[in-house]
């Protein structure tokens, strides 16, 4: 009948195993994430200033993890992902913010480009705090962060070391 999904019409959602997933096996909202986007991974992927963009980059980020065959980093990078989009969208007043992610032997690297040339500050975090936490987790997490001043703004990066097979 027109109008009505049966239960074999429903889309196939592919569900990828934590680890043994071939790279090929990218689930469909991030294949089509970077299908509408682009791939932060060939060139800088620009996205709209906003809190809800922090999901998208998310998304991004976790697709470019897993065709590079590391599902294993998802978790730790989707979080320091959040954080520096987080920054770019709180603090600088851009309309825009760009993110990119480079691999190279042993290395990964995330960077979110804004048009700001205010540095990000690294503050003492207290037990009660309730924000300003996400360049201490960076901090933390990551194995090697910091900031690139541009002509018009900066580049703020995390890298965290692979091994590589």
């Amino acid at each position: 009948m027109a109008g009505q999904q049966g239960a074999s019409e429903q889309p196939q959602r592919v569900t990828v195993p934590a680890a043994g997933w071939p790279p090929t096996a990218v689930d469909d909202l991030a294949a089509t994430s970077l299908d509408l986007l682009g791939n932060p991974s060939v060139d800088e992927v620009r996205l709209s200033s906003r809190p809800e963009s922090a999901a998208t980059a998310r998304r991004l980020a976790r697709s470019v993890l897993r065709l590079w065959g590391l599902p294993q980093f998802d978790d730790v990078v989707e979080l320091l992902v959040s954080e520096l989009v987080g920054n770019a969208v709180r603090h600088t007043g851009a309309r825009t913010f760009g993110l990119r992610m480079l691999r190279r032997r042993g290395w990964i690297r995330v960077e979110v480009r804004d048009p700001s040339r205010a540095l990000p500050c690294l503050m003492p975090v207290r037990e009660m705090d309730v924000s300003g936490r996400g360049l201490f987790l960076i901090d933390k997490l990551a194995d090697r962060w910091g900031v690139d001043l541009l002509p018009r703004g900066k580049t703020t990066w995390f890298e965290m070391r692979v091994i590589d097979r």
